[in-house]
């Protein structure tokens, strides 16, 4: 395609599986993560297929963002497509028993940091008056569930400020998209549950979408032709019908 993608979260899941879609393809690519080992070992892997450069930050960290974006070589400056994927859930507590700390982690990387990143790419999209923005929302960000609250809140957040930017962005000829997943087997749950067992039966008794069937339908956003934009996609596996009714077979 003759472009350049940035991959915020790419040292696994969905952003790992995007990245390898991308090169598959001839995108350029800037992964970005906090695991600079994985990061390593990814640019080497995708090297052979296409351009890769690594940049290694934590969404969280503004200054970070800010300056990991500013230090791109002249051969990665302008910036294609965005992926915003970085994201998390920690814990799954009813509001009353939930922990800042949980609420923090959440609000920090999926919100803010998406708003760091963005921030720091726009301007050279508006100048050139092109670009392609994908934000990875989630079916929490369309329905709330029980014990769901500050996770739910913060993917309504990303699809509120996909709406705005889809606003705001549209004289300058900007797509921006948001692909919604249900269940996906990742470290999510891993993440959400801290490790403890439950996050071993998450994916029990049917089939999960796998990191690579969104990153298909990323790449599948992306290609479209000039004048179509797929804004809002949300995408489950078959065995779930929300965010609470999923069929498994025990």
């Amino acid at each position: 395609m003759n472009k350049t993608a940035l991959i915020t979260g790419a040292t696994s899941g969905i952003g790992r599986a995007t990245a390898h879609e991308f090169a598959k393809q001839g995108i350029r690519l800037i992964i970005c993560g906090r695991r600079q080992e994985r990061l390593e070992t990814i640019q080497e892997a995708l090297s052979k297929q296409t351009d890769v450069h690594v940049l290694n930050f934590d969404v969280r960290d503004k200054k970070a963002s800010l300056n990991a974006i500013a230090s791109l070589p002249s051969d990665f400056k302008n910036i294609d497509i965005l992926v915003n994927n970085a994201g998390n859930a920690h814990g799954m507590d009813p509001i009353q028993s939930g922990t800042l700390e949980d609420w923090d982690a959440m609000m920090d990387i999926n919100v803010k940091g998406l708003l760091y990143v963005s921030k720091a790419v726009i301007p050279q999209m508006t100048e050139r008056k092109t670009g392609h923005i994908i934000n990875i929302g989630s079916s929490a960000g369309k329905e709330v569930y029980p014990k769901g609250n500050v996770y739910c809140a913060s993917k309504h957040a990303v699809l509120a400020i996909t709406e705005g930017m889809r606003i705001d962005l549209n004289e300058f000829n900007i797509k921006v998209s948001a692909i919604n997943p249900g269940l996906v087997e990742t470290e999510f749950s891993q993440v959400r549950f801290k490790g403890d067992t439950k996050a071993d039966n998450v994916y029990k008794g049917y089939k999960a979408l796998q990191a690579q069937d969104v990153a298909e339908i990323i790449y599948f956003t992306v290609s479209r032709p000039a004048h179509v934009n797929i804004a809002d996609l949300l995408v489950f596996p078959t065995a779930q019908a929300s965010s609470t009714i999923v069929k498994k077979d025990f």
